[in-house]
């Protein structure tokens, strides 16, 4: 085995110098947009200075509404407001009491579409005692819109191989241009998650609108049903499932439509619908108000009915 020429290790040791200045100053930057989160009992987690005035933070952080404090960069702590939670896509927004603290930095957002596996990533986080603290790894995968396990709709799946530390939920995703592409959660078995800018703004625009977080509900009981091979040739229909209605409630939105007991729903809003979690999955909290369209066999015949999206009331169905 040869030895390489002393000038290019030389070269080869400033190639890996300058790379992990480059990260460091990354970190250093990104941190200025980062704060800790001091509204849970036993430990802090982390936040995201997103917009000004504004922090985001994972969802299932914050133990409390009120009482809640931030740290910043500056090791100042100042107190903060919760605007709203987004549980279903395990996001909640702050607003603090200083509108611009001199410490704190909007981050510039990349465009999470513009990742592919194998970028190099890092998750920067901060402690109320530790300060920023880093994570460094690659988007080990990448995928379309997704349902979270609270039923939210995620616009992009990003798995990144980063660690989360003690504190980093709700830290910032960092591209190596220094952009925060999202916020990190915790997802099965502690494996890291990032919900994308793309979300993020959704949620922080609608929250700052005083849109609620509630999904949205059509008031109906529902159970799956494969429907007779006759009828779908009769109808030319491709979808072998639908959902039948066992039950309407009272003055909810289905009724006021005028869906009856008994009728199959095949399609909502112009997407199929084989089983009771299709149609859960259509009732983002975004469609809270607004009209959809509603395929539905009666009798043999196929008709269409509008149904005018309502707001989840506390323990009803679907």
């Amino acid at each position: 085995m040869t030895n390489s020429p002393p000038n290019l290790r030389s070269e080869e040791n400033r190639s890996l110098i300058a790379f992990s200045d480059q990260l460091a100053t990354i970190v250093e930057q990104a941190g200025a947009s980062v704060v800790a989160m001091n509204g849970r009992r036993r430990r802090s987690t982390s936040g995201v200075y997103w917009r000004p005035g504004i922090i985001v933070t994972a969802e299932h952080a914050i133990g409390r509404d009120d009482e809640l404090t931030v740290t910043l960069p500056d090791d100042r702590t100042v107190t903060a407001t919760l605007v709203g939670r987004d549980p279903g896509t395990d996001l909640a927004v702050l607003q603090l009491s200083e509108n611009s603290p001199p410490a704190l930095q909007v981050p510039t957002v990349g465009d999470p579409a513009a990742l592919k596996v194998g970028h190099l990533v890092l998750a920067i986080a901060r402690g109320s005692d530790s300060g920023v603290s880093a994570s460094f790894g690659v988007i080990s995968a990448i995928g379309g819109t997704w349902r979270s396990w609270h039923g939210g709709r995620i616009d992009q799946f990003i798995r990144p191989s980063v660690m989360l530390y003690p504190g980093f939920s709700g830290s910032a995703l960092v591209d190596t241009q220094g952009q925060v592409v999202g916020i990190n959660t915790a997802g099965p078995r502690h494996m890291a998650l990032t919900i994308p800018a793309s979300t993020v703004n959704r949620v922080v625009d609608r929250l700052l609108q005083g849109g609620g977080s509630q999904r949205g509900f059509l008031g109906l009981g529902m159970q799956s049903v494969e429907l007779p091979r006759a009828l779908l040739d009769r109808l030319h229909l491709a979808n072998r499932q639908g959902v039948i209605v066992v039950s309407v409630e009272p003055d909810g939105p289905a009724e006021q439509a005028g869906v009856l007991l008994g009728d199959i729903l095949i399609a909502l809003g112009g997407a199929p619908i084989s089983d009771v979690g299709d149609v859960h999955n259509l009732l983002d909290p975004e469609q809270v108000g607004q009209p959809l369209t509603a395929q539905i066999i009666r009798g043999g015949a196929l008709i269409e009915i509008t149904i005018t999206v309502g707001e989840r009331p506390h323990q009803t169905r679907g």
